[in-house]
C-alpha cells in the first residue's frame, strides 16, 4: 500500500465565492454568519474532492479567511499593541483590521505590512514582534475545521500549522523595536503555546499535524538550524498522541536536513520538483531512520502535467531515502487554480498539456495507486499521459523561428542607453519642467461596477466593440480631468480597458493562452488569472499607443505610457518548463521593446515599465542569484533601450525586501523609481541611502491596500523622513501601488491629501529662491 497526501488546497472556491463573501462582509452587506457559511462550503468541498480522489492524507487548517500567516499571528496572540487586543480569542474585526487597518467610529489604525511568500506572487501579512511580546492560544480555528471535517465528512485530517521557527524568521521587529532584535530569543516561549495547539489537537483525534517551515529552502545560520533542532526536540515531547510531520518546499533544504533527520519528528516533506538536490542531499546524509519521507512529486506551483513515468521512478529512488514514503505535491496547491474543467474555451491540444489543483489531486492519487499496486494498475493513465507529452514535444504552436533568430542575433549594446542618467536627467528637466517633489500614481485608477459590466457585455457579445470604446474613452476622460481638478503633476490614463496588468498584454502576445476561471489568490480577496506562456513570445502589433495617445490629447500635462516589464510578466505567468526562464524572459523582453518604441515614437515623454516581481524571482539559494540577476536586468534594460535621453523612463516595484539586491536595481538604469514604502513608514529607504541611489525615487506615502484614508499630514512627515534619508531634489510623490482595486471616494480623498501633502514639502524642504 502506497500513501497520498496534499499538502494544501486553494481556498478560494471554485467560482472565488470567499472573495465575494468576505468583500460583502467588509462593506457590511454579508453577516459573520454568512461568511462563516460560505468558508465552511468552500472547505467541506475541498475535503469531499481529495476524499472522492481517494487522497489518504488530507490536509485541514490549510484554509484561511485571508492568510495563513496572519492565521498563525491570530492563533499565538501575537496582535500589535496599536489593535487594542486585551488577550482571549481573537475576534474576526481584528483580525481583519491586522489585514486590512481600520478607519471608522474614532479608530484609525494602519494595517500590518505585506510582502511576498518567498518567490511566489502570493503576499502574507508580516509578523510584529519585540521583546515585550507574550504569546498565548487565541484561536480555535485548527481545532474547529479538524473537528468540522470529522463531523461532515467522517475525515481525519492532517492539520497544517506554519512552523514556529519560520512564523519568528517571517516577522519584523515591532514599532519601537531596535531592527537588531534578535526574532529567535522568542522561540521558547512560543513553543510553549505550540505545545498546547499540538496537545489539543491530539486530544481531537489527529493522528498527523503538519508544521510547515518553509524558511529553512534559504540558506540559513547557525542559530537559526539550532532554533529548529530545539523546537522539533521540544515539540516531540508533547505529541505521543500525534505525529509530527516537518515539511519543506520552494527549493532543497541543505543543512537544515541533517538537523530534521536527527530530531525525533516523525515524517519530513521534502520538494523533489523546485528543491531537485534534495534526493543528492538527502543521499550525502543518510536515510531517515524510523521516519517516513513526504515525498513533494506533484509541481504545485504550475499548470503542467506531471510526467508520470518520470515520478514512478523518481519514487523508487527515494524508496533509497526512508522505510515509508507518502505521495505528495511538491507545496500547497494553493498557487494554482481549482480547476481545468471549468476551462471549456481552452482547446483540446492545450488542455492535454495541463492540470490545475483538482488534476493534481489526481495525479497524486494515481502516482500512489501506481506505486502501491504495479503500473499495470494505472495503465490507461500512462497512455494517456505519454500521449499529452508527446504532442506538447512535437507541436510546432511552441516554437517560433523568427523570434528565436531575433534573440539570437542581439548585439552586446542591445541593453544601454545612449547617455548616462546624470545627462539623461538633465534632458527629461529641461522638457518636463516639473516642480520639486512632482507627483504621480502608480497606473490604475479604481475599476468600478461599470468598467466591470462594460467587459462583460463586450466578452458576451451584447455591445460591439465600438461602444466599449466609447465607455472606456469616457472613463479615461473622467480619471484625466480628476488628475488635472487637483493637481497631479504626472498624469496616468487610469487603464480601465485592462483587465490585469500581465493578462492585457499577454492577450496581444504570440505564445500565451487564457482562461476564463483559473483564479489564484494573490493576497486577501485579490485574485489573478495568471496567462499560460506555452509557446514562443512577439508582439504582433501596438498595445496601448492608441489609448494613451488619446489620453495625452485632453490634457497639456504629460501622460505616462504605462507598461509591464519582461520579468514581471514572466514571473505572474504560469510558464513553459520546456525552455529556460531566461530565454522566455529575453523574448518578452524584445516585445516590450516594441512597444516602448512605438510610444516614444508617438510622442510620449514617460515610459513606466512595472517590475515589481523582479525581487519576488530571486532564487531561494543564493548560490543561483548572479545567475537569475544577469538575465533579469539585462531583460528589463533590453526592454527600455534606444529611446532618446529626453524620454523618462519610470519603473515600479512593491511588497518586497530589496536590501540584498540593491545594486542590480540601481543597473536596471530606470530614470524614476516608484516603490512601496508606507507600511514600512520608509524603512526602506535605508538601503537606498545605504548604497548611494542615483537615480530619482518614488517612495509610495500611502498604503492602497487599505481602504484608510491616511491624512495630508501624515504623508507629509512620510516625505519629511524621506527627505532625511535622500536628497530631496530625488524625491517624487506617489501612491504604494495601483489603485485598481479601491474605491473612488477614498480614492479622490487620498490623492487630494498626497498632493497636498506635496505642497507642505515643497513649502518646508525646498529652498526659497
Amino acid at each position: 500500500m502506497s500513501l497520498s497526501n496534499i499538502s494544501g488546497f486553494p481556498r478560494i472556491g471554485p467560482h472565488r465565492e470567499l472573495k465575494f463573501a468576505a468583500e460583502g462582509y467588509w462593506r457590511g452587506e454579508t453577516s459573520a454568519e454568512q461568511l462563516a457559511s460560505t468558508a465552511s462550503e468552500i472547505r467541506q468541498a475541498n475535503w469531499k474532492l481529495m476524499q472522492d480522489a481517494g487522497i489518504d492524507l488530507i490536509p485541514s487548517n490549510d484554509f484561511s479567511l485571508y492568510d495563513q500567516v496572519l492565521d498563525a499571528v491570530a492563533l499565538v496572540g501575537a496582535v500589535p499593541e496599536r489593535y487594542g487586543h486585551g488577550g482571549g480569542d481573537v475576534g474576526l474585526d481584528t483580525y481583519f483590521a491586522m489585514a486590512r487597518g481600520h478607519q471608522a467610529e474614532g479608530v484609525d489604525v494602519t494595517a500590518m505590512e505585506m510582502t511576498k511568500w518567498f518567490d511566489t506572487n502570493y503576499h502574507y501579512i508580516v509578523p510584529e514582534l519585540g521583546p515585550d511580546t507574550e504569546f498565548s492560544l487565541s484561536s480555535t480555528k485548527p481545532f474547529d475545521e479538524f473537528t468540522e471535517a470529522q463531523k461532515a465528512l467522517g475525515i481525519s485530517t492532517v492539520p497544517v500549522l506554519v512552523g514556529p521557527v519560520s512564523l519568528l524568521l517571517l516577522a519584523k521587529p515591532a514599532d519601537g523595536v531596535e531592527e537588531d532584535f534578535d526574532r529567535l530569543s522568542l522561540i521558547e516561549p512560543l513553543l510553549g503555546v505550540y505545545g498546547e495547539v499540538i496537545e489539543r489537537l491530539a486530544e481531537h483525534g489527529a493522528e498527523w499535524v503538519q508544521l510547515d517551515e518553509p524558511c529553512f529552502a534559504l540558506d540559513r545560520s547557525e542559530p537559526e538550524l539550532d532554533a529548529l533542532r530545539l523546537a522539533y526536540e521540544e515539540l516531540s515531547k508533547v505529541h505521543e498522541r500525534t505525529r509530527l510531520l516537518v515539511k519543506t518546499y520552494f527549493d532543497h533544504t541543505g543543512d537544515a536536513y541533517a538537523v530534521l533527520r536527527e530530531t525525533p519528528v516523525d515524517g519530513i516533506g521534502l520538494d523533489f520538483v523546485y528543491g531537485r538536490e534534495n534526493m543528492g542531499v538527502a543521499r550525502d546524509v543518510g536515510r531517515l531512520e524510523g521516519k517516513t519521507l513526504f515525498a513533494g512529486i506533484v509541481d504545485g506551483r504550475n499548470v503542467w502535467i506531471n510526467d508520470l513515468h518520470a515520478s514512478l521512478e523518481e519514487l523508487k529512488h527515494a524508496e533509497e531515502l526512508a522505510d515509508e514514503v507518502v505521495v505528495s505535491t511538491s507545496c500547497s496547491l494553493l498557487h494554482t487554480p481549482v480547476d481545468l474543467g471549468a476551462e471549456v474555451d481552452l482547446d483540446d491540444e492545450l488542455r492535454s498539456w495541463m492540470a490545475f489543483a483538482t488534476q493534481k489531486v489526481g495525479e497524486v492519487a494515481t502516482l500512489a495507486k501506481g506505486r502501491g499496486e504495479g503500473n499495470e494498475a494505472i495503465e490507461s493513465e500512462l497512455a494517456q499521459n505519454v500521449e499529452a507529452l508527446e504532442s506538447r514535444n512535437e507541436s510546432e504552436r511552441t516554437r517560433n523561428p523568427a523570434v528565436r533568430e531575433r534573440v539570437e542575433s542581439l548585439d552586446a549594446g542591445a541593453d544601454r542607453r545612449d547617455s548616462p542618467f546624470g545627462s539623461r536627467r538633465d534632458a527629461q528637466r529641461s522638457e518636463l519642467g516639473l516642480p520639486q517633489f512632482p507627483t504621480t500614481t502608480i497606473g490604475s485608477y479604481p475599476q468600478t461596477q461599470e468598467i466591470r459590466t462594460a467587459r462583460a457585455e463586450l466578452r458576451e457579445g451584447k455591445i460591439d466593440g465600438s461602444e466599449y470604446e466609447g465607455r472606456m474613452k469616457s472613463e479615461i476622460e473622467r480619471v484625466i480631468g480628476f488628475q488635472e481638478e487637483i493637481g497631479i503633476d504626472v498624469l496616468v490614463h487610469g487603464e480601465p480597458e485592462r483587465n490585469d496588468m500581465v493578462q492585457y498584454f499577454a492577450e496581444q502576445m504570440e505564445g500565451y493562452a487564457f482562461t476564463q476561471n483559473a483564479w489564484v489568490q494573490s493576497y486577501g480577496s485579490r485574485c489573478v488569472r495568471p496567462p499560460i506562456l506555452y509557446g514562443d513570445v512577439s508582439r504582433p502589433n501596438a498595445m496601448t499607443v492608441e489609448w494613451i495617445a488619446y489620453a495625452q490629447s485632453l490634457t497639456e500635462r504629460p501622460v505616462k505610457g504605462m507598461l509591464t516589464g519582461p520579468v514581471t510578466m514572466l514571473q505572474w505567468s504560469f510558464v513553459r518548463d520546456d525552455q529556460p526562464n531566461s530565454e522566455s524572459c529575453l523574448q518578452l523582453a524584445l516585445a516590450i521593446r516594441d512597444e516602448v518604441h512605438d510610444l516614444a515614437e508617438a510622442g510620449v515623454q514617460i515610459i513606466q515599465v512595472d517590475e515589481p516581481a523582479i525581487r519576488e524571482g530571486l532564487p531561494l539559494r543564493r548560490d543561483r542569484w548572479d545567475e537569475y540577476l544577469e538575465w533579469a536586468v539585462r531583460s528589463f534594460r533590453i526592454s527600455t533601450s534606444g529611446v532618446r535621453d529626453a524620454v523618462q523612463i519610470q519603473t515600479h516595484m512593491c511588497y518586497s525586501d530589496f536590501g540584498d539586491i540593491m545594486e542590480q536595481i540601481q543597473a536596471m538604469d530606470a530614470d524614476v523609481l516608484l516603490i512601496e514604502a508606507a507600511r514600512s513608514r520608509m524603512g526602506l529607504l535605508h538601503d537606498w541611502e545605504r548604497t548611494g541611489y542615483e537615480q530619482e525615487i518614488g517612495p509610495g506615502v500611502y498604503d492602497i491596500h487599505s481602504p484608510r484614508v491616511p491624512p495630508a499630514e501624515e504623508m507629509a512627515e512620510l516625505l519629511r523622513a524621506a527627505a532625511d534619508v535622500l536628497d530631496a531634489e530625488q524625491l517624487w510623490v506617489n501612491p504604494d501601488c495601483g489603485l485598481k482595486t479601491r474605491a473612488w471616494p477614498e480614492t479622490e480623498a487620498a490623492l487630494r491629501n498626497m498632493v497636498d501633502a506635496a505642497r507642505q514639502a515643497r513649502e518646508q524642504l525646498v529652498p526659497a529662491g
